[in-house]
């Protein structure tokens, strides 16, 4: 019962209203989810389980505290194994921030922190990522996940991130894949309506399905790519302790 009602809130509500309603009603739903099989590394919560969800819903997903998805505990989990981000003085812009990784980064004293986005009511500036307000080589890192797939030109976006980027920096850049991924991304601008978005790209603002190809459309900006298996950040048992897919590769970019 509870799984088609998750699928069915998460197509019919917007989400900007599901950013701003989620917390209080998952902070009571925590309660009967106690326990110490799995732990979000982000809030550092532990429960009996995570809590389903996806518009194709998902076992051991979300977690009630921090509402952090698997994608985001991998992300987090990257950026504290793999880079220096929370060592060395940098800054950092973030393009439609994750709620759950907000505070972790506003607390880091050394993190001067920068979050922008269109239409997300958690970030700082209102900004169209075709056409960034910011100074050339700004940032240390720029992290974009879940975005490209919504945005006219994911080329020319990808660009201003390469123009923002300090050189010797890194962006996280992160789209959905949908099985079976076709060998290149599928893009078509006639296809406007909800329903057929919904069919074409897997979700009803999507304006592309991301392809095999999607390492190329990365590289041809210029950018040095690299995608880390989840197996290369953790090991076996430390993906099921802290709910990461097994099989959502990440991918990084540098110049």
């Amino acid at each position: 019962m509870i799984k088609p009602l998750i699928g069915f809130l998460l197509k019919k509500l917007p989400r900007t209203l599901l950013q701003r309603i989620s917390k209080p009603i998952f902070k009571v739903i925590s309660i009967f989810y106690k326990g110490d099989n799995v732990n979000c590394p982000i809030c550092e919560k532990s429960f009996n389980k995570f809590f389903p969800y996806g518009r194709k819903v998902r076992d051991n997903a979300l977690c009630t505290n921090c509402l952090s998805l698997e994608r985001h505990r991998l992300l987090y989990l990257f950026l504290t194994k793999k880079t220096h981000l929370f060592n060395d003085k940098c800054h950092v812009l973030h393009i439609a921030p994750e709620g759950c990784l907000i505070n972790v980064f506003r607390s880091s004293d050394n993190i001067n922190y920068t979050t922008a986005d269109l239409d997300s009511p958690l970030a700082d500036i209102k900004m169209d990522i075709h056409k960034m307000p910011f100074k050339n080589n700004s940032f240390h890192y720029v992290l974009c996940n879940h975005v490209l797939e919504h945005v006219e030109n994911d080329i020319k976006a990808l660009k201003e991130i390469k123009r923002v980027m300090k050189k010797g920096g890194l962006g996280v850049v992160q789209v959905p894949f949908y099985n079976p991924i076709p060998k290149k991304t599928i893009e078509d601008t006639s296809i406007k309506t909800k329903s057929a978005r919904e069919k074409h790209f897997g979700q009803s603002d999507h304006v592309r399905k991301y392809g095999k190809d999607y390492k190329e459309r990365l590289e041809s900006v210029g950018f040095d790519v690299r995608c880390f298996k989840p197996q290369e950040i953790l090991n076996n048992s430390q993906i099921k302790k802290y709910g990461v897919l097994i099989n959502e590769d990440l991918y990084t970019v540098s110049i």
